[in-house]
C-alpha cells in the first residue's frame, strides 16, 4: 500500500471540505483524492468523521469546499444528480427496501452501462455475492445484516458506477461474511471500479488498498 498518490488521473477530488450538522462542525478542510481504478481506504476511530466525509461528498449534508468528480464540480448538485454521474454510495446502515425482494431491490438500482467499464447485471452481482442468488424472492426484511450489506452493495453496482463510496462494509459482520466482503472488494478492484472505503477495521481493506488516509477529529492526513 502506497503512502502517496501515483500519477493516476484523479477521478474524485476533494479540496478544503468542511461540513457538519447544524452548528456543529465535524470536518475541517479535508483533502483527498481517488484515482481511476484505485481502492483508497479512509480509516479512523468511531466518531472521527468517516461517515460524515462520505455523506458530504454525496451532498447529503451541508458542506463547503471544492469537490469534483471527473470534470464535474459537485458543489451545486443534489445527491441524485451526483449518483447519475456514476458515483455510487453504500451507507453504513444499508438502506435497502425491506418490503421488496432481493430481485426487486436490484431492479430499483439498475442503470445503463457506462462506456469503458464492464456492465453489471443480475448475473454478475450474483456471481460476486453467491448467497444472494439463492434468495432472489426473499424480502429484505427477512435477511441478516450481512446479507443486507451484500444486497446494498449489489444494488449500487447495478447502477454501473464509475466509483463507489463504501461505508464500514465489515462492521458487525461474522468472520465468514467479512471474508466474502473482502473478496468482493478485490473483484471490484480487478473490474476497474474505483472505491473509497471507510473502515475502522484497518486490516480489512489494508491488503487491497492502494493508498490510505487517516481521519482524526475531522481532519485527514495520508497514512
Amino acid at each position: 500500500m502506497r503512502a502517496s498518490r501515483s500519477c493516476t488521473l484523479a477521478l474524485l477530488e476533494v479540496r478544503g471540505l468542511s461540513a457538519g450538522y447544524g452548528r456543529a462542525r465535524v470536518l475541517f478542510d479535508v483533502e483527498l483524492e481517488l484515482g481511476a481504478g484505485e481502492v483508497v481506504m479512509l480509516t479512523g476511530r468511531n466518531g472521527a468523521g468517516k461517515s460524515t466525509t462520505l455523506k458530504a461528498i454525496m451532498g447529503l449534508i451541508a458542506r463547503e469546499g471544492d469537490l469534483r468528480f471527473g470534470a464535474t464540480p459537485l458543489g451545486r448538485l443534489e445527491a441524485f444528480e451526483i449518483a447519475r454521474l456514476g458515483l455510487g454510495y453504500v451507507p453504513e446502515d444499508r438502506r435497502i427496501f425491506t418490503a421488496l425482494t432481493v430481485a426487486e431491490n436490484l431492479q430499483v438500482g439498475r442503470r445503463a452501462p457506462r462506456p469503458g467499464l464492464p456492465a453489471w447485471d443480475e448475473a454478475r452481482v450474483f456471481a460476486l455475492f453467491a448467497p444472494l442468488a439463492a434468495m432472489k424472492e426473499r424480502p429484505g426484511a427477512r435477511m441478516s445484516g450481512g446479507e443486507q450489506k451484500m444486497l446494498a452493495i449489489a444494488r449500487t453496482l447495478m447502477g454501473n458506477p464509475r466509483a463507489v463510496l463504501l461505508d464500514e462494509p465489515s462492521e458487525g459482520l461474522a468472520p465468514l461474511v467479512v471474508r466474502q466482503m473482502a473478496a468482493a472488494l478485490a473483484e471490484l478492484k480487478r473490474a476497474g471500479v474505483s472505491v473509497l472505503v471507510c473502515e475502522q477495521n484497518a486490516q480489512f481493506a489494508a491488503r487491497l488498498a492502494d493508498r490510505a488516509y487517516v481521519i482524526e477529529r475531522g481532519t485527514v492526513r495520508p497514512a
